[in-house]
């Protein structure tokens, strides 16, 4: 007969079976896939690409009795820790009574003194907290750390829920899984509460694209609906703070923040701060921003403080912790000093408050056993200089929970993720599972542990059904939305000049591949004539992509081509240009498709011959242009991506009919000028007797209805300024639609036949001066917050 607690790990084996069959690789490797179809992905410190998320197939099972342990556990925490920062950053009694000492706070570099006194709006320091849990081989947890200032992860367990669910499709209903929706959509409640509008504005405060989480806060600011804003976004203006947008300054409520708190406010902290937002913690003094959590919170994650917690615990609530720490003797006491280093090898040596140590080898924590003789001798002098720096703490051993290694389940230990959250009520909400790391190796100490290898799922399942909640609205929901929020100023600018460089990108590609002819082999039929490819060797030059070949021979000019492709440092080859896009894409990650970002992530092209990676190219401009005209809805996003591709298209067929089609110009200059205008087979069928120029002039530069020509870029470009906000109430056209009009005004009733030089001279400077008058005003510049009189800030 099976027993009751077998019961859920053979439904998870059934399911597994089901899904691999005799292949348990298969079941990792379809996991993995739904993760990278989510958009999961992580990136090392110190590395420019993202690697993917690994996530297990396995999850790991918590029975709902185990679990209301650790949810009492959990609260019990995190209403001790709210206490103790309302002393600290009050009365500081604690510390006059000698419950806490005085070095344990002034010791630490996140105990921030200018807060000393201040009340956080809403009353509540804390608003989002994350405890590290291990499991003993006995079935005890233990708390092996706190994570105050910015906790990360809450993301990472949604996303391996949704992976893994995806891959056992039928686990969550023959378990009966708690889901995480409804503690999500508490903590968005909890958060709007805490504010003094009814309808708050409320942003996810990043650090940018190369913080080692940013794809699960684009993520988590994605499924919450909160607005992914950087310091440069924001600016503080008369006790508020606002979001600078396309449409002007819109008033920011809250900021659930991933900043390291000292670096938030350069007047308030850290003066060299870059990333942070001048006044913004006078806003927060005001009352007139929620951060969750409180710029100070991470004095308490502190290793030195889990010596004192026990007791604090049993003085401040009369009661025993429910989830105890892993035992710690703080060194800033003699005889605690004394203790740790007579059992130096039977214990766990680390920073007492997270910053380096001279007497430790690396940052991280290190076993006292595992230390050479000079290390322990460095270790021990400089104790006995700074005692209060260090902390010793029991070595941990860990349970274990299955995974797939190859094509087989092996025990490997783990440590387990909780989250908790304020509701709208100010009362602490729990989700129902985290997220679990997983060791690489067998050995349990969570020492050698680490961060862990792989992730998964962690399933709290019982015997009572779980009600299906979600974030999404009801389906017979009356309220409806087509506005679909707003737009920060470098938002915009990025969809902009993402745009700009794919097109950009696809033109050099098409100018490479018009001078060396149609299939860029080196036994190919000739290209262009010498001095057709003579010009289109100035014009890649001039670009930036190349320096001049030593002569127009075929081996010269595929030297060359290879260079204007593929080269990195010193030139804007193609390669260079879509590393340009793909930054900019990494930042703007939670208003793109997944199926975008892979496009604009995928390496570039490596194969044998020159024609299949040319070739491989052209295909994924051609699939990002069309998920950006048939995928991206549209909305002011859209618009200044599309925008970015009409001004940068304008500009390069303006500049290939100045060089290619004037009066004198060849067949191959006229040819040559099709190609890059991708016009050869509309030419084709219009005109039936051979190339002239007049014609081609007109097709290429003059006619609507051609998707290629600068009539029809020029006509967009109109069409979107017209659609986009304007600052001012006064009916009267802003510089940047002045300009669009203008250039209408000069393209629109040209004729082929009297097109100049002169004239296309004049399209590119307006050009120019249209894409400065669009930056100027809906773009970030600098530290300036307004960019129009008679604004309202809303």
């Amino acid at each position: 007969m099976r027993s009751a607690a077998a019961a859920p790990w053979i439904a998870v084996l059934e399911e597994l079976s089901a899904v691999a069959g005799d292949d348990l690789g298969h079941a990792r490797e379809r996991v993995q896939r739904h993760a990278a179809d989510i958009g999961t992905g992580f990136r090392i410190i110190g590395e420019e690409s993202e690697r993917p998320w690994p996530v297990s197939p396995v999850p790991l099972l918590i029975d709902a009795a185990e679990w209301a342990t650790i949810e009492r556990g959990v609260i019990q925490r995190a209403d001790l820790f709210e206490t103790i920062l309302k002393d600290l950053y009050g009365p500081a009694r604690f510390v006059e009574r000698g419950l806490i000492p005085a070095t344990l706070v002034t010791g630490s570099p996140f105990y921030l003194r200018p807060l000393v006194g201040l009340t956080p709006p809403g009353g509540h320091h804390l608003h989002f907290v994350a405890i590290d849990l291990g499991r003993s081989p006995s079935g005890e947890w233990r708390v092996l750390g706190d994570q105050l200032r910015a906790p990360t992860g809450a993301g990472y367990a949604l996303e391996n829920r949704l992976a893994v669910s995806r891959t056992l499709g039928g686990l969550q209903g023959r378990l009966n899984v708690r889901r995480h929706a409804p503690f999500f959509a508490a903590f968005r409640e909890g958060l709007a509460a805490a504010c003094r509008r009814s309808d708050p504005r409320i942003g996810l405060l990043t650090p940018g694209r190369y913080n080692p989480s940013y794809p699960e806060q684009a993520h988590l600011a994605r499924y919450l609906g909160l607005l992914l804003v950087e310091g440069d976004d924001l600016a503080a203006l008369e006790d508020r703070l606002y979001v600078r947008t396309i449409g002007g300054l819109k008033r920011v409520d809250a900021l659930w923040r991933r900043l390291d708190p000292r670096l938030l406010d350069p007047l308030a902290f850290d003066s060299h701060s870059r990333i942070g937002v001048p006044g913004l913690i006078d806003v927060w003094a005001q009352g007139n921003v929620v951060l969750a959590n409180a710029p100070g919170a991470g004095v308490l994650e502190s290793a030195a403080f889990g010596a004192f917690l026990p007791q604090l615990a049993t003085r401040l609530t009369g009661a025993d912790l429910i989830l105890p720490n892993i035992a710690t003797w703080w060194c800033g006491q003699p005889r605690e000093a004394a203790h740790v280093a007579a059992e130096l090898d039977s214990m766990l040596l680390s920073s007492a408050f997270g910053a380096r140590t001279l007497g430790l080898p690396g940052d991280g924590a290190v076993s006292g056993a595992e230390l050479t003789r000079e290390q322990r001798a460095a270790l021990l002098d400089d104790m006995t200089r700074r005692p209060q720096d260090y902390v010793g703490q029991e070595v941990v051993r860990l349970s274990t929970m299955p995974v797939v290694i190859g094509d087989a389940i092996e025990p490997r230990p783990f440590t387990l993720r909780v989250f908790a959250a304020r509701d709208g009520l100010g009362r602490w909400q729990v989700l129902p599972g985290g997220f679990a790391r997983i060791g690489e190796h067998p050995d349990p100490r969570a020492a050698v542990m680490g961060e862990g290898t792989w992730s998964a799922d962690v399933c709290v399942h019982g015997a009572e059904p779980v009600a299906q909640v979600s974030l999404l609205p009801a389906p017979d929901s009356l309220h409806i939305r087509r506005n679909p929020g707003t737009l920060p100023s470098r938002v915009a600018d990025n969809f902009f000049w993402l745009g700009r460089y794919l097109e950009r990108g696809e033109a050099l590609l098409g100018m490479i591949r018009t001078m060396l002819g149609s299939s860029i082999d080196a036994d190919a039929s000739a290209g262009p004539d010498d001095a057709t490819a003579g010009r289109l060797v100035a014009e890649i030059v001039e670009a930036g992509a190349a320096p001049a070949p030593a002569s127009l021979r075929r081996p010269d000019l595929i030297a060359f081509a290879r260079i204007a492709m593929e080269a990195r440092d010193g030139y804007q080859s193609v390669a260079a240009i879509n590393t340009h896009a793909q930054r900019i894409a990494g930042g703007s990650r939670d208003r793109l498709s997944v199926d975008m970002v892979r496009l604009l992530d995928a390496p570039f092209p490596t194969h044998r011959g020159m024609l299949d990676r040319a070739g491989s190219l052209q295909r994924r401009y051609a699939a990002i242009a069309g998920l950006s005209a048939e995928h991206m809805g549209r909305t002011a996003a859209w618009r200044f991506h599309d925008l970015g591709r009409r001004v940068e298209r304008a500009r390069a067929i303006t500049r290939a009919a100045r060089v290619f089609g004037m009066v004198g110009a060849s067949s191959d200059d006229l040819s040559t000028l099709l190609d890059l205008a991708d016009s050869q087979i509309s030419y084709r069928q219009r005109y039936l007797t051979g190339i002239a120029r007049v014609p081609v002039i007109d097709l290429t530069v003059l006619d609507p209805g051609n998707p290629r020509a600068l009539a029809f870029q020029v006509e967009r470009i109109r069409e979107h300024l017209d659609a986009l906000p304007v600052l001012g109430d006064d009916g009267m056209a802003e510089p940047q639609q002045i300009e669009a009009t203008e250039l209408y005004a000069l393209v629109a009733p040209a004729q082929a036949a009297l097109l100049d030089p002169e004239t296309l001279s004049e399209v590119e400077r307006r050009l120019f001066r249209l894409s400065e008058a669009i930056a100027r005003r809906y773009f970030l510049q600098g530290a300036e917050p307004l960019r129009a009189s008679g604004l309202t800030l809303a």
